[in-house]
């Protein structure tokens, strides 16, 4: 799997603040999947270089983009405004799993409005910037990503049932 992750954060991106979030991404994504290559990026909040970056990553078929950061009410928060740009396809239902795992352990968790979706052939996740957060909304996501991009490569295969007796 080659994946990409972009760590949106203007004090990162200025050298002011150590990333958390990215690392953590990565972590998990080796931990759970056979990573055979990592694009590792930090991009200021503007709307234009997070744009441009995912759609570099969509240029050289990266299977996952996984984005961290700016994904709040605030008004440098401008992640989903860039990766709507991009997408071919939302993907609401992966949207809620995160939502939901959030809520399970915070109310804040419906501050976020972080965006799931399929530009071209790549799989785009948007997450917040808090490590805890990557980790719980990643999480829930997991056990379907697999799939996901077999699908989105057109290598579907059927999925067991098992609500069929």
């Amino acid at each position: 799997m080659q994946i990409g992750v972009i760590v949106i954060s203007d004090s990162t991106y200025k050298g002011t603040r150590k990333d958390e979030s990215g690392k953590e991404i990565i972590d998990i994504m080796k931990n759970n999947f056979s990573v055979e290559n990592v694009n590792y990026t930090v991009v200021p909040d503007e709307e234009d270089a997070i744009s441009n970056e995912i759609a570099r990553l969509v240029k050289i078929e990266t299977d996952i983009v996984i984005t961290t950061g700016g994904t709040g009410p605030s008004e440098r928060d401008r992640t989903p405004e860039a990766t709507m740009r991009l997408l071919d396809k939302r993907l609401y239902g992966m949207e809620i799993l995160m939502l939901m795992a959030g809520l399970k352990r915070t109310d804040f968790a419906a501050l976020s409005r972080a965006v799931v979706g399929v530009a071209k052939r790549t799989l785009i996740i948007n997450l917040p910037g808090n490590k805890y957060a990557v980790r719980e909304n990643l999480s829930a996501l997991l056990h379907i990503i697999p799939h996901t991009i077999e699908e989105i490569k057109g290598k579907k295969k059927e999925l067991p049932r098992e609500d069929i007796q």
